[in-house]
């Protein structure tokens, strides 16, 4: 069984900084992208960061130049490095990942369930 963990997330003030990582285990054959999204209460999920197997990455406008995306393919882990951090980054953020299983022998994404991030001011 597949599964992705989240951890890092916690309270932090305007200007401050949080690293959050997300470590995939089991019947893993490959790992193709790896993702961060995140949801604010009442609002819908929202794309924030994606990284590539080769290490290509791309962010949504609003947090590029303060977040930065990272992979360890060794640990099958992705991080999320938030500096610059405002209300609004405050949400509960999610990694996904397109996962090669070595029992289903097909592509599929796996999501975790969530560590919560809060910014206060």
């Amino acid at each position: 069984q597949v599964q992705l963990v989240e951890s890092g997330g916690g309270l932090v003030q305007a200007g401050g900084s949080l690293r959050l990582s997300c470590a995939a285990s089991g019947s893993i054959f490959r790992i193709n992208t790896m993702n961060w999204y995140r949801q604010a209460p009442g609002k819908q999920r929202e794309f924030v960061a994606i990284i590539t197997s080769t290490g290509t990455t791309s962010y949504v406008d609003s947090v590029k130049g303060r977040f930065t995306i990272s992979r360890d393919n060794a640990k099958n882990t992705v991080y999320l490095q938030m500096n610059s951090l405002i209300s609004e980054d405050t949400a509960v953020y999610y990694c996904a990942a397109e996962i090669l299983g070595v029992v289903t022998g097909t592509w599929r994404r796996y999501w975790g369930q969530g560590t919560q991030v809060t910014v206060s001011s």
